[in-house]
């Protein structure tokens, strides 16, 4: 067919979550485990499973028209892609990787000029010989299999670029971050000429708009209620809202309908003392979209 988006879903950590959020927002994507081409009940987007870390180079090259990765890798590839939007999956993390430059702890160094002539071990070889090559500090980098953190350890490296999210395992390995080189979230990226294409820029807008949606709506539902109308100050004051609480006034009665949108994690407190304020026939509702 003439109309069709090539989509890149991001084969491992990512992979579940986002066939989850894609399913949210109103498409059915089917993932086997012999096929690298997942089927989708849309017949305008075809995907396919790749790897984050080269999520970027193959959207550039227009292997793909769209995709989704952490910004990390996209850097990594030094990819000139166009940055669509963030995607924060809640239930994955909403807290930004970093990426650290990382010694042992009894080092000398205590900036990165301290390493020039030095060895640095890590995964992400391209951004980190960019970083230390925009500051002039001459040093040797070398790609990491795993295991990033015993090789400082065991000193067959001077230094390590490392991901992290808290910094307590590098701790926890007698390590010291010595400086944040980058943080990184997943990010959808489209390629130049699919997002100069109208109807492709259309159909990824279309799709970022609604899994940022149902990316909101995460943690989050609806809660209704009735109370009487005297009730209404007091309640809408402990009720917290994405804005106002909606307030309707029953038909044929002094009483009001209160619907709002709130954190899940919320409702357990609030309920009791809905309850307290007069409130009745209280219901809890699931979202699967916040637009």
């Amino acid at each position: 067919m003439a109309n069709l988006l090539k989509f890149g879903i991001p084969k491992g950590s990512l992979e579940e979550a986002t066939v989850s959020l894609f399913r949210q927002a109103g498409w059915t994507v089917n993932v086997s485990s012999r096929s690298y081409f997942p089927g989708i009940d849309d017949e305008e987007i075809k995907c396919s499973l790749i790897r984050p870390q080269e999520m970027g180079k193959y959207v550039e090259r227009g292997t793909i028209d769209v995709g989704i990765a952490g910004r990390d890798w996209v850097r990594e590839n030094d990819s000139d892609v166009v940055t669509v939007c963030e995607m924060i999956y809640s239930k994955v993390s909403r807290r930004p990787v970093r990426w650290v430059l990382v010694v042992a702890q009894d080092s000398p160094v205590q900036k990165p000029e301290d390493l020039a002539g030095a060895t640095i071990s890590t995964e992400l070889v391209g951004f980190t010989k960019r970083f230390f090559a925009e500051r002039n500090i001459p040093v040797t980098v070398e790609f990491s299999w795993g295991a990033t953190e015993a090789k400082v350890v065991e000193g067959l490296c001077e230094a390590i670029v490392e991901v992290t999210e808290t910094g307590s395992t590098i701790r926890a390995n007698g390590l010291r971050i010595v400086c944040d080189l980058m943080e990184s979230v997943p990010v959808m990226v489209a390629n130049q000429q699919a997002w100069a294409d109208p109807w492709k820029r259309a159909k990824i807008e279309q799709i970022a708009t609604l899994l940022q949606s149902a990316l909101r709506a995460e943690g989050m539902v609806g809660l209704k209620l009735n109370a009487p109308a005297g009730s209404i100050d007091a309640i809408t004051t402990v009720l917290p809202s994405l804005k106002n609480p909606t307030v309707a006034h029953l038909y044929n009665s002094d009483w009001v309908s209160i619907e709002s949108i709130l954190p899940e994690k919320e409702v357990r407190r609030i309920i009791p003392e809905l309850l307290k304020l007069g409130a009745q026939g209280i219901v809890e509702y699931p979202l699967s979209k916040i637009l």
